[in-house]
């Protein structure tokens, strides 16, 4: 995936670069021939242009399919959608026990899905659904139909495309799942909010779980040096801040504060850390270098307590003692391929080697993505909306979904969890702003209203979206 998108923003580098060669003797010709003011004027509304239509990050065309590959146990139909939109399966091949439903349908958008965003929507009234997709979309996308089994069934359900257009054939991936709320989970969240973002609706159903956030958060802490406060300090500050988020907010979901554990390691060092186990490395930011700075309020004593170095060999000590003392069935991590994060693709595999220390094995791992490769705008659309599996553009390991869908009290809930969170209050950059005006104006974009942080679109939605893998499969993988 990294070489592909390199690849791509080499693409798009040269693209632009073309673009400046062709666009400065036009210019040079627009000032000389016309009037004094005309190249400011077309320059303006050259970059009003780019910041409403052109400033996405995307790291593969919008022309490409979505490659996704399923177990062989999973159970795949053939529908169709009619003109009127209403999709037609094999009804009596569908299982009554699917809980989670990914259509895979060709969408095509109009010459106005070019300019705004090509959306799906899903059923009528009001419980119709939203799933947005690429601008100039024309490929393969997996539709989530989630919580639309009994309309299904029925015939009642419709789908239609609005500003895009959606091929009459169509597959319906199926996936039946236990409620994993019911049995004893961990999350772990290798920063404070992680938790949150990914699975709040998950551990506020559970009858038992836990939170263990590997890191402080101390970095990029420039907001709070507007405090008077040197770099050094707004980075402690920030780092505790978050740290006291991971014991507090999750009491807002209903785990305790004798479920929730800080083991206060520091951003970005994870990957160092396991290159030289034993080696400590201190904050990038803050310069502190006693991970016991922070875990004051953890419930019992852990291994890393003993002399507080920032080393690997701390880590996996205590997220082996975590395992051994909590005993999870279920395991809430990064998804090592999706989320490129460096600290959260280390999440699995420190959770692999603590396995192999403590001897406990849960029996599943559910895998979030909190920040993707190839689209930073995924999920993409408004806030409140459904949760469309995101680009996948090179094979992934073929993985089962579960998609549970949250009722509007528990997304209430969720957006005041994340307004909870010190990290995501910090105000938008006028640039940001500003570009958020323009396509407000341009392309009719919204955001919500409880927050200005881009979670509050991206992570308060219908659905929360695992990806499903036994640990009997390699971690590390």
């Amino acid at each position: 995936m990294e070489a592909r998108k390199q690849q791509l923003l080499r693409r798009h580098r040269r693209n632009k670069r073309i673009l400046m060669v062709v666009a400065l003797p036009i210019l040079v010709a627009l000032d000389w021939f016309g009037s004094w003011g005309t190249a400011p004027v077309v320059l303006l509304l050259a970059w009003i242009a780019h910041e409403a239509w052109f400033s996405d990050h995307l790291f593969y065309s919008p022309k490409d399919d979505y490659h996704y590959d399923f177990p062989a146990d999973s159970l795949s139909l053939s529908v169709r959608i009619g003109r009127d939109g209403v999709v037609s399966p094999a009804t009596a091949s569908l299982p009554g026990t699917a809980d989670t439903l990914m259509l895979a349908v060709h969408i095509r958008s109009s010459w106005l899905g070019r300019w705004l965003d090509p959306n799906v929507l899903v059923g009528e009234g009001v419980h119709r659904d939203r799933q947005d997709f690429e601008r100039s979309v024309n490929g393969v996308r997996f539709v989530n139909l989630s919580g639309c089994l009994d309309s299904l069934r029925d015939g009642r359900l419709r789908v239609r495309g609005r500003f895009c257009r959606l091929s009459s054939e169509a597959t319906l991936h199926c996936f039946s799942n236990p409620d994993y709320a019911g049995r004893r989970v961990m999350v772990i969240a290798p920063h404070a909010d992680d938790a949150e973002l990914a699975a709040f609706g998950l551990y506020s159903r559970c009858i038992e779980a836990s939170i263990v956030t590997l890191t402080q958060g101390e970095i990029e802490a420039k907001f709070y040096r507007r405090l008077g406060l040197s770099d050094t300090a707004a980075a402690r500050l920030k780092g505790r801040l978050r740290s006291w988020s991971s014991h507090t907010v999750p009491l807002w979901g209903g785990v305790p504060p004798s479920h929730c554990v800080q083991l206060g390691y520091y951003c970005m060092q994870l990957t160092k850390m396991e290159g030289e186990p034993c080696m400590p490395f201190a904050s990038r930011e803050s310069g502190d270098s006693d991970i016991r700075s922070v875990r004051r309020f953890n419930p019992f004593k852990l291994p890393g307590d003993v002399d507080g170095l920032p080393t690997w060999s701390n880590l996996v000590a205590d997220m082996a003692a975590l395992l051994k003392h909590f005993r999870p069935e279920v395991v809430v991590l990064p998804h090592p391929q999706l989320d490129p994060h460096p600290d959260h693709i280390q999440s699995s595999r420190l959770l692999h080697q603590a396995i192999e220390l403590s001897g406990w094995r849960p029996d599943v791992q559910l895998l979030y993505a909190n920040h993707l490769v190839d689209n930073d705008r995924w999920p993409m659309g408004p806030a409140g909306n459904g949760v469309a599996l995101p680009p996948c553009i090179e094979a992934l390991p073929a993985d089962k979904l579960w998609s549970p869908l949250l009722d509007d009290q528990v997304l209430v809930d969720k957006s005041q969890a994340l307004a909870m969170q010190h990290d995501l209050q910090a105000p938008l950059p006028f640039k940001k702003r500003l570009r958020r005006f323009i396509q407000w104006c341009l392309a009719a974009r919204r955001w919500p209203l409880e927050g200005e942080d881009e979670f509050f679109r991206k992570a308060v939605r219908r659905h929360e979206l695992f990806w499903v893998r036994p640990l009997e499969r390699d971690v590390s993988q």
